[in-house]
């Protein structure tokens, strides 16, 4: 946006003192980490990141919501946005509840320690399997076996530092920023295939705010972001919040195993 106005300005008043003062201005505005990326990881963008990811990993239950937007992109070239909104629900080990509606999907997924149910309300369908016993081996499960993400997903992990380190060459704290009235500090990542930037909640609660991924092996660098707000740290659930009882009008399908198109049974 900077470069924009900066382009602007020279347009309107080409070789004139005020053009040359607004840009050196906007220029001074940037934080310095933006103007050059420096090589490896900066300690300090370690330390914040894995004091979120451990902040996380140690609440017992917890409770947010999130709006993300995904780029796809046409075989022209020219990109499209989707917007999804989930509402998501975690108690530990192994209780999982998430609502996303959206551009693209309408659905609400279950996990109670037992089996995994994924429930589309408008077209009335589900479909159910036996997962495994802990959060972590459930979105390996669903991942791997089935194709499904779970929303923010990789943030549930326990080891979420490591699963985000993975690749990683570089890394920086960019500076502050305020995402959605909280201040947050803003780190900067790039593994091989994935530049990613994130936003953590400053102070007791380092709390991720937002997330931006961008893919640079696909054409014009599609990027996926979300948002993260209305955190609860102390919700309360039933145990009605992770089961799903269908009704008798809701129509039963199978799941399909991933690379096989093969239904996977209960």
């Amino acid at each position: 946006m900077a470069l924009t106005l900066m382009k602007h300005v020279a347009r309107l008043s080409r070789g004139s003192a005020v053009a040359v003062a607004v840009a050196l201005l906007l220029a001074a505005a940037l934080p310095q980490a933006a103007l050059a990326q420096p090589t490896g990881v900066a300690p300090a963008a370690q330390q914040l990141l894995k004091a979120s990811t451990d902040f996380l990993a140690r609440q017992q239950r917890f409770s947010l919501e999130t709006e993300s937007s995904i780029d796809v992109v046409l075989a022209t070239g020219q990109k499209i946005q989707f917007d999804h909104t989930a509402r998501v629900s975690v108690e530990r080990p192994n209780k999982l509840r998430a609502e996303r509606t959206g551009d693209l999907v309408d659905q609400v997924f279950y996990y109670d320690g037992k089996s995994l149910t994924l429930h589309d309300p408008h077209d009335d369908y589900y479909a159910t399997i036996a997962a495994p016993g802990t959060l972590e081996a459930m979105l390996d499960f669903a991942r791997e076996k089935l194709d499904v993400v779970a929303p923010a997903g990789d943030l549930l992990y326990k080891n979420a530092y490591d699963i985000l380190m993975q690749d990683v060459t570089s890394g920086f704290v960019v500076g502050k920023g305020v995402v959605d009235g909280v201040r947050c500090d803003h780190l900067a990542f790039r593994a091989s295939l994935v530049d990613w930037q994130i936003w953590i909640e400053e102070g007791k609660r380092p709390l991720v705010r937002k997330l931006v991924i961008t893919t640079r092996d696909k054409l014009n660098a599609p990027q996926f972001t979300v948002v993260a707000k209305n955190w609860n740290l102390e919700p309360k659930f039933s145990a009605a919040t992770f089961s799903f009882k269908p009704s008798r009008s809701v129509r039963k399908v199978e799941f399909l195993l991933k690379n096989t198109g093969e239904p996977k049974a209960n």
